[in-house]
């Protein structure tokens, strides 16, 4: 099934920057396969659900392994059965 998502990966406890933990967490995003669009709050992506499912459990496991200790991760998931969702007619 395709879906679309807004994914937001927040670091706790790794001090005031968290800006090589969310890089960390877009490579891997990027690395999916996922069409991506990154914003400034978080990233948008479009592919199918059990790949977007994963990669988010994947951020959490790739990230923990590299010593975050804690991660909260805000998702919007979105599908439909009358036609395939995309991100671009949501600008439309």
């Amino acid at each position: 099934m395709k879906a679309v998502a807004e994914i937001q990966v927040v670091p706790i406890g790794v001090g005031v920057s968290v800006r090589a933990e969310v890089r960390r967490a877009q490579e891997i995003i990027h690395e999916s396969g996922l069409v991506v669009q990154e914003h400034s709050f978080g990233t948008n992506v479009e592919g199918d659900l059990d790949t977007i499912l994963s990669v988010i459990a994947r951020i959490h496991e790739v990230l923990h392994a590299e010593g975050v200790a804690r991660l909260s991760t805000a998702v919007k998931l979105g599908t439909r059965v009358d036609k395939e969702p995309d991100l671009a007619s949501k600008l439309r």
